[in-house]
């Protein structure tokens, strides 16, 4: 008869807490793909913009404007990448945190589990020990074995 881990509730917490730091973790990934691509498209739209070749002034002027314009985007989409990354960064730590504490109480119910186990198997070796004890037992000519 074993008993029950008396901190399964705490584990079950602390792995759903742990599976929530995984899901963050993943979208905070997502997030930092997302931000690279569209890094990566406006770096790759301000290489490919080209002045105008025999333009008036209004064009050269809008063409200037347009890639002043992407440089700025640039910028922008580049200080989003660094924010992402930060923020897969911390929810890293948040997972591997989560993750600790997760395995902490895990090692502990593994410990329990094994101790039930050595204590059914003394059990077990008590009661053969018993049964072996009492047929190996000389039985007197008028007692029932």
């Amino acid at each position: 008869m074993s008993r029950n881990f008396p901190l399964a509730g705490l584990l079950r917490v602390r792995a759903m807490a742990e599976d929530t730091a995984a899901a963050e973790l993943a979208s905070a990934r997502r997030e930092e793909r997302v931000a690279r691509d569209r890094a990566t498209r406006t770096a790759e739209m301000l290489g490919s913009s080209r002045p105008p070749g025999e333009a008036d002034i209004a064009a050269w002027q809008a063409a200037v404007a347009a890639r002043v314009a992407l440089s700025s985007l640039l910028s922008e989409d580049l200080a989003a990448v660094d924010r992402a990354e930060q923020q897969v960064g911390r929810r890293q730590s948040e997972w591997t945190a989560a993750r600790v504490r997760t395995r902490a109480v895990d090692r502990l119910r593994e410990r329990h589990e094994e101790g039930e186990r050595v204590q059914e198997e003394h059990a077990e070796q008590v009661a053969l020990d018993e049964v072996a004890a009492r047929s190996a037992a000389p039985t007197t000519p008028g007692e029932d074995a």
